[in-house]
């Protein structure tokens, strides 16, 4: 294990937003897609801010982090568990089943691989002489 900084501070940025979202966002696009989409970045940043990944194998981890919770969405865990009305519970692992998530969850360990990779180039790119 070790600490990367800079993956640590794009979880860290990725999270706030997502609980800005969480807390202030009722609508039909920003909550429940963008929102799906920034969660798979946020556990493609905080995997590879500790642990020294193939960026293709933390994307796909990421995804899977994503349709685990949504399975256990179809599967009603939250009540399994006795957590249906637990407030954090409801918004960290959501309550409904939707196919329209996990095309979601794809879209951002995509967008995180082309982001990342899009950093990287230009971080090379300055750093050369």
């Amino acid at each position: 294990m070790r600490l990367d900084r800079g993956f640590a501070f794009a979880a860290a940025g990725l999270l706030l937003v997502e609980i800005v979202i969480a807390l202030f966002v009722r609508d039909n696009f920003v909550r429940p897609v963008l929102g799906d989409v920034l969660a798979v970045m946020l556990v493609y940043c905080a995997v590879l801010a500790i642990v020294d990944l193939p960026r293709a194998f933390a994307a796909v981890f990421a995804f899977l982090v994503g349709v685990v919770i949504e399975a256990m969405q179809y599967l009603d865990a939250l009540t399994t568990l006795g957590l249906e009305h637990n407030p954090v519970a409801r918004t960290v692992l959501g309550t409904t089943f939707s196919w329209g998530d996990i095309v979601a969850y794809a879209a951002g360990a995509v967008l995180a691989l082309v982001a990342d990779r899009a950093w990287r180039k230009r971080h090379r790119a300055s750093t050369q002489p």
